[in-house]
């Protein structure tokens, strides 16, 4: 018979081995931290890139190929001047495409590939937040990161055009409200967000799919299908509007602009068409099988094995 202060010892010993509760916030936090360790790419190919960028923008401009650009009087238009930052933004959209489309392809694959799953799956971790986590790299975390780069690399390009005017002895008042920084960038996130996150977040959400499917080849087996239903498309109709359908979400042409031939608009008659954006049937039937995708996902994680 145990006495009373067995009784209490043994109730508190019992209390520190039980499991804490693990907030599903915090599991979230966590599992995104996890994607940033192990795929650094993430945030270094957008680093590289926009130092390149950076570093042609700085020859060229000190071997005076956009002087011409830079002398601003009544006959030069915005959307000279803004020229170069288009191209360094662009090229910085273009590369969290690719980092996105990689990383969706390997995000399930990889922990099964070299079988950590079994690890992670022993964690308190639920397979949705762990999918949730990974779909949230090409959804928020690096649509922010791009934002963050192209604004620093686009304030770093401004500083060294201004620094080139005032040693010609031209205005750089005129530079600066002429480019209209602030609303540039308003403008790339706006347009980050939208085309280059909720648009082709169904292609996304199907490579992660496809991710979590595959034993081997994740790039063939994302792509066959997509072919196959072209393909098909073609033979029968002699029409391409799947193989478009599938380009225009990938390359982000979402009618987030009143300007649709524009890529990536930034001149002063540029305006947002956020209502014509959140009320076309593309957003939401993207979104919608973006969830189907997702849902898919989740259990494929739940019961695949490792390879």
């Amino acid at each position: 018979m145990s006495t009373p202060s067995n009784a209490i010892s043994e109730s508190v010993q019992a209390q520190s081995v039980a499991p804490a509760v693990f907030p599903a916030t915090r599991a979230f936090y966590w599992s995104v931290r996890r994607e940033l360790w192990e795929n650094r790419s993430i945030y270094i190919a957008p680093l590289a890139v926009a130092a390149v960028a950076l570093f042609a923008f700085s020859m060229s401009a000190i071997a005076g190929i956009w002087e011409k650009a830079l002398r601003l009087d009544v006959t030069h238009a915005s959307d000279v001047v803004t020229q170069p930052y288009d191209m360094a933004a662009g090229l910085l959209m273009l590369t969290g495409i690719i980092v996105s489309v990689f990383y969706c392809l390997d995000a399930l694959h990889s922990e099964r590939r070299d079988r950590s799953i079994l690890f992670w799956k022993s964690l308190p971790v639920s397979d949705v937040t762990t999918v949730l986590a990974k779909v949230s790299i090409p959804l928020v975390v690096l649509p922010l990161l791009l934002y963050a780069i192209i604004v620093a690399m686009q304030g770093i390009m401004l500083l060294l055009s201004s620094f080139i005017l005032w040693g010609t002895g031209q205005s750089v008042a005129e530079l600066w409200a002429k480019l209209s920084f602030f609303r540039m960038s308003m403008l790339t996130i706006y347009h980050i967000f939208t085309a280059h996150a909720l648009w082709p977040l169904p292609i996304y959400c199907w490579l992660l799919l496809v991710s979590g499917w595959a034993r081997r080849a994740t790039f063939l087996w994302a792509v066959l299908p997509l072919v196959a239903i072209g393909g098909v498309e073609l033979i029968v109709f002699r029409t391409w509007h799947f193989a478009g359908l599938v380009g225009s979400r990938l390359i982000g042409a979402a009618p987030a602009f009143d300007s649709p031939d524009n890529m990536f608009p930034s001149g002063p008659m540029t305006h947002i068409a956020a209502g014509t954006f959140l009320g076309s049937a593309g957003l939401w039937g993207g979104l919608v099988v973006s969830a189907v995708f997702l849902v898919a996902a989740v259990r494929l994680r739940r019961y695949q094995a490792p390879i």
